[in-house]
């Protein structure tokens, strides 16, 4: 995989209530990533970029939310790919790394 698609694949990490709990519990992290990512192209993205080491990568495509309007009706935002990423013991991913 090219440095490109590294980047491309990743979009934002993830984080709500329900992400920092399993990450808690399972040392995994949430991640948005391109609607065409396959599991083992998350894989090596986040071991490439973070250099850690996933065990496993868990996917699902996440429906957009319907938003009524008075006016306009109804209106659909898109809809998005989440993983889940596991990591092993010990490795850990830091978001806010100062310089």
């Amino acid at each position: 995989m090219n440095e490109e698609r590294k980047y491309a694949v990743l979009l934002e990490p993830h984080s709500t209530e329900k992400a920092a709990s399993i990450g808690d519990l399972n040392n995994g992290y949430a991640f948005k990533v391109a609607t065409d990512a396959t599991k083992p192209e998350i894989k090596s993205a986040v071991e490439s970029i973070f250099g850690v080491t996933v065990v496993n990568v868990t996917t699902l495509n996440q429906k957009g939310k319907v938003k009524r309007n008075w006016r306009r009706g109804v209106s659909r935002k898109k809809n998005w790919k989440k993983a889940y990423v596991r990591l092993a013991q010990g490795d850990e991913i830091d978001f806010v790394a100062e310089r």
